[in-house]
């Protein structure tokens, strides 16, 4: 029997920790290759962590809500076999400690993390001025509940050492609007003391079969997320009409050609998100950020594109370099990170970075939308569904009506640093492209 050390594996370059938010094996268990143990939080995406062998779960080294870095073990298991996992690690390591005094190469990947953290108004620090230690997942929670560092510090912990957990917290903001206890007054004589409780919070009237769904946590991030964009940036949009009949018939004409030689479905997608990337190139204007009264060019084009999940909830992967790949990697890229999405086995690195986001609305049946910036970006692009209508076609020898393939896009930008002029000039060249596409071109 040999005894195997399951540590918590790499999820990205700007990732450094996680917390653990549930065992789904026992000590005891039988563990199978490849099977889910425990899942994770980090501050963008959850996800699971697979065994690597075959065996029994024979220790558990941290408890749920414990924070976790990147290549800590975090559990032992019991193999058939010879071979020695690496050294053990006790099941007593201080968790808080070794948070605090790292390395100094991962003292910067944690200062790139607290940096991704999305903050309200009055920022949650990783450790309060008494020392008290917070988890990326309470500070995410109480940055969405709008919980102070204040409030933090009187929350009574019951994790180790004090350290306040999930539940803890989660049992505060349930609690929160209960009245506050009375205080009296200290005078030289006694004297009669008002007292005011704390307003309890508005009760929800629901009659009938009226349902109370509580939002998910990704639901409250992506809610924050939202508000917060149209508070930054002053919205403004442009639309415009793409005739897309050439990409179509092209479509038609090699879809089944391209599926039998790359084994990839070709769909609408990869073919529009090509043109976005080569368009980001001829207005780099629109591959920016802003920071204070600064703005920051991007060099790479990453493009985010944006996913429903089967809970209801959008996510949004990244393809980095976006504008290095031909047809054949945009699709690969659009189909793999589509997948993976529905199947929530995006890494946390997948979904960060992105310099300029599109969202295809069509896929629901939508004519255009107006979509709400992705912070800290400046743009993003809405695809409409491609529909059959009437159009006045222009010929030599006169106007006629016609059916064509028709598609809206509608284009959301950040009118603090990008004009009118650059927001419709863009789409009017991704306009021209699309239209300009060859019927005869190989893939």
């Amino acid at each position: 029997m040999a005894r195997f050390e399951l540590k918590l594996p790499k999820m990205g370059e700007s990732v450094a920790e996680a917390t653990i938010t549930s065992w789904l094996k026992e000590v005891g268990e039988t563990i199978e290759l490849d099977e889910a143990i425990v899942e994770i939080a980090t501050d963008k995406v959850d996800s699971e962590v697979p065994s690597e062998v075959e065996g029994t779960l024979v220790e558990i080294l941290f408890e749920k809500d414990a924070l976790v870095e990147v290549g800590q073990t975090i559990a032992i298991i019991e193999t058939e076999g010879s071979a020695v996992a690496s050294a053990p690690v006790s099941k007593k390591e201080d968790v808080t400690s070794s948070a605090v005094e790292m390395p100094k190469e991962v003292a910067e990947v944690e200062k790139t993390v607290e940096a991704a953290i999305e903050v309200t108004n009055t920022p949650i620090a990783k450790t309060s001025d008494s020392g008290k230690f917070f988890s990326p997942l309470v500070r995410n929670i109480a940055q969405t509940e709008g919980i102070s560092m204040q409030e933090l510090e009187n929350i009574a912990g019951t994790g180790k050492d004090g350290r306040v957990t999930k539940n803890d917290i989660l049992s505060y903001i349930e609690n929160r609007g209960v009245a506050a206890p009375k205080v009296e007054q200290v005078a030289p004589a006694p004297v009669k003391v008002e007292t005011k409780e704390v307003a309890k919070a508005a009760p929800i009237s629901v009659n009938g079969g009226d349902e109370i769904i509580e939002m998910t946590r990704m639901g409250k991030l992506v809610s924050k997320h939202m508000v917060d964009s149209v508070q930054t940036s002053a919205h403004v949009q442009s639309f415009i009409e793409i005739d897309v009949t050439n990409i179509v018939k092209w479509r038609g004409k090699v879809k089944d050609a391209f599926l039998a030689r790359e084994g990839e479905k070709l769909t609408f997608t990869p073919i529009l998100m090509h043109a976005v990337a080569s368009t980001i190139k001829k207005f780099p204007m629109i591959n920016i950020s802003v920071q204070g009264d600064t703005i920051i060019k991007k060099k790479n084009i990453n493009l985010g594109m944006a996913a429903a999940l089967p809970d209801g909830n959008l996510i949004v992967p990244v393809i980095k370099n976006a504008d290095q790949l031909n047809l054949v990697g945009m699709t690969k890229q659009v189909n793999d990170l589509a997948n993976r999405a529905r199947n929530n086995k995006l890494k946390p690195d997948e979904i960060q970075g992105g310099t300029y986001t599109v969202t295809n609305v069509g896929s629901f049946g939508s004519v255009m939308g107006t979509p709400i910036i992705n912070q800290p970006q400046v743009a993003i692009l809405a695809l409409g569904a491609i529909r059959k209508v009437p159009a006045v076609i222009e010929t030599s020898e006169g106007d006629f009506i016609g059916i064509r393939q028709k598609m809206f896009v509608s284009h959301s930008y950040d009118h603090r640093v990008v004009n009118g002029a650059l927001g419709g000039m863009f789409i009017k060249t991704l306009k021209e492209t699309l239209e300009a596409w060859d019927v005869n071109q190989d893939f």
